[in-house]
């Protein structure tokens, strides 16, 4: 498969099983880590076109593993997306805010999910704070 590369982080197999499955008949090549732990052999290949991280992690909040991604020259410039079940009010500005490009809530629905994820890949523009 030759499509473009995400990077789904995220703890819960059935939340990725879906993200997986939905990504890969659109044509995306998926790879996953967990948590903090498994991004780091992530960080040392090839750098993703796409990141969709989940705020809640067992080791660590996804602003966490934000900044690690910021930080690495690498994956600096490429737009992350939270893809968390934090829906209160005020959610959505806080994790656009700490710089994350977008934001998806779950539960996911099938057809936005795919509709935001080529919006993110077509715009390629980190930091707008847009959700697509």
């Amino acid at each position: 498969m030759s499509g473009p590369l995400i990077w789904v982080i995220e703890d819960n197999d059935q939340n990725f099983e879906l993200v997986d499955f939905l990504l890969g008949e659109a044509g995306y090549r998926v790879e996953r880590a967990r948590d903090g732990v498994d991004l780091a052999p992530l960080l040392a290949g090839e750098a993703p076109t796409l990141v969709l991280l989940d705020m809640n992690l067992p080791s660590g909040s996804g602003l966490e593993l934000l900044a690690r991604l910021r930080a690495d020259e690498r994956s600096r410039r490429v737009p992350v997306v939270a893809l968390t079940a934090h829906a209160m009010r005020g959610d959505r500005e806080r994790f656009l805010a700490a710089g994350c490009d977008g934001y998806i809530s779950k539960p996911i629905e099938s057809a936005h999910f795919l509709a935001a994820v080529a919006g993110f890949l077509r715009a390629r523009s980190p930091g707008d704070g847009v959700e697509r």
